[in-house]
């Protein structure tokens, strides 16, 4: 088995699960990382003039990914890694890369006090996995440091961190949000500022020129026609008094404040497992056969697999029916994971959805409200809960989840294709990649009820991402307004949105006016 040495030269295994560093500063783990690197490094023969020195940090789990998350479970980052090194290593010949892992914010102190030794010029930070906290404290060392996404790997945590760069005013943190080798390769070169003398600031100034350069113009797109018939704001208040969400975390039951005047009542595991138990087997191979011959295509997701899909969409409905309830939203993953229901909720989510009810991922609450509030305001148009990722070098915001319905003009609109496939970060149980309509205009929207506010944007649906990394819907679509104002309210807002097919800006801004409440405009 293949090993490297940490910062401390003892071994360890890339199958390790324990959290470890590597660096280049031995030779073979330098060429383990990217053989090309060596042409510009301290390993290769001193040139007479002196080298910028930009330590490269790749913040991830592992090499291979040994949990699920984005990208997906078993994903081997060794050829991105490789591919970015030796872009710049062939750029910059006036540069020296020096690649090294962090996992989090440990690795990230032990890094940079190594660095003391051997002072570098500056930092980049490469998010490869979502939530590991290293650009945090690569930022408090003042130098210039460039923070990069990879897109469907990083792009939570790099949305969400860089939004509160953003919002500090930090201004030693430039960034690049591109699927685009050249706009990174445009955004290293100012680090070329800093070695001639000027200031950090004007190294940040310098890599938001050149991403706003590399950012198209906005497209005129001819929409498709998309009218709503929208309720009046009194008759959808009217109807979210009298609607019920059942949020399912964990073994616990209660009643929780209401969400834009929605009650919310929590429900154990338990009951949604007994429900799923219960369903008729015949109803449950029925809907199974239902979803096979509608699907474009079945990949890698058994018969048996859909039948317990489908008894977990029967259970749910069951409960919704119990309770008087017309959405749900379940800790999907904690609750399959720790043994507390025995099917993945995303094919039921889907039907749900499809139905005019709400079927919300995660748990999360203020976007199953989100997805009540205005499935309701539209007459049943359903919400695709997502999570974002913006690409620069397309002006495009990618929504990005395992579940989306396939009928985004209400129950009785129009049906797109979909496909059956595993849920992408785990690659086990069954879930949906639909296939969305293009050239139509979308309203994407949250709710945050403690604070009175609705969040706001639009764009343009464009196409469909089929890239097997991260969530396997992707609706890629082109936001209406500033591009660069959408990356400043994830830290916020978190990362999930609700994206609604049609004009919804009208009526949103009747409803917070009937409410009291503040559309906020993020783009």
């Amino acid at each position: 088995m293949k090993s490297y040495r940490n910062i401390n030269g003892s071994k360890i295994s890339t199958a390790s699960r324990r959290n470890f560093i590597y660096s280049c500063t031995a030779c073979a783990a330098c060429m383990a990382i990217s053989p090309m690197a060596l042409v510009s490094t301290s390993c290769s023969a001193s040139s007479s003039k002196k080298k910028l020195k930009i330590r490269i940090l790749y913040s991830l789990h592992s090499v291979v990914q040994p949990v699920p998350d984005w990208p997906n479970v078993g994903f081997n980052f060794r050829p991105e890694m490789e591919k970015i090194n030796g872009a710049l290593t062939a750029h910059f010949r006036d540069m020296e890369f020096i690649p090294i892992i962090a996992t989090g914010p440990e690795d990230a102190k032990k890094i940079i006090e190594g660095d003391k030794n051997d002072p570098v010029d500056g930092y980049i930070v490469y998010q490869m996995n979502c939530w590991n906290r290293v650009i945090q404290t690569v930022a408090e060392t003042g130098k210039p440091v460039l923070y990069a996404d990879f897109q469907y790997g990083g792009s939570g945590g790099f949305l969400v961190y860089n939004a509160s760069f953003l919002r500090a005013g930090n201004r030693n943190v430039g960034f690049v949000a591109s699927s685009g080798m050249d706009d990174l390769i445009a955004a290293v070169s100012c680090f070329r500022i800093t070695g001639k003398g000027g200031s950090v600031s004007e190294f940040v100034a310098a890599t938001d020129k050149v991403r706003l350069k590399s950012t198209p113009s906005c497209n005129k797109y001819k929409t498709l026609a998309n009218d709503i018939n929208a309720l009046s704001p009194d008759e959808c208040v009217r109807r979210l008094n009298e609607s019920k969400i059942l949020a399912v975390r964990d073994q616990e039951s209660r009643n929780a404040e209401p969400l834009m005047g929605i009650p919310l009542v929590y429900i154990p595991f338990s009951e949604v497992n007994e429900a799923w138990s219960s369903a008729d087997r015949d109803e449950s191979v029925s809907i199974a056969e239902r979803w096979q011959k509608n699907a474009l295509e079945v990949t890698d997701v058994s018969f048996e697999t859909l039948t317990t899909s489908a008894a977990m969409y029967i259970g749910m409905k069951s409960v919704l029916k119990n309770h008087g309830a017309n959405a749900i939203t379940i800790n999907c993953l904690g609750g399959f994971y720790g043994g507390h229901i025995h099917a993945y909720p995303c094919l039921g989510f889907h039907e749900l959805c499809n139905e005019g009810f709400v079927g919300g991922c995660e748990c999360d609450v203020n976007s199953a409200a989100t997805m009540l509030a205005f499935a309701t305001l539209t007459n049943g148009r359903p919400g695709f809960i997502s999570d974002p990722v913006i690409d620069t070098s397309k002006r495009q915001i990618i929504y990005a989840h395992c579940v989306a319905p396939n009928r985004m003009f209400g129950p009785g609109g129009e049906v797109n294709p979909y496909r059956i496939m595993t849920h992408s970060e785990d690659r086990n149980g069954a879930s949906v990649q639909s296939v969305l309509p293009v050239n139509h205009i979308t309203t994407t929207l949250e709710i945050n009820n403690t604070r009175k506010e609705i969040l706001f944007h639009q764009a343009v649906s464009v196409d469909n991402d089929p890239d097997d990394r991260a969530c396997r819907t992707k609706l890629c679509a082109e936001p209406i307004g500033d591009i660069e104002k959408l990356f400043t309210m994830w830290d916020q807002w978190g990362w999930h949105r609700v994206t609604f097919y049609g004009n919804l800006r009208e009526p949103v801004y009747a409803l917070a006016d009937n409410l009291g409440w503040s559309v906020i405009e993020e783009a």
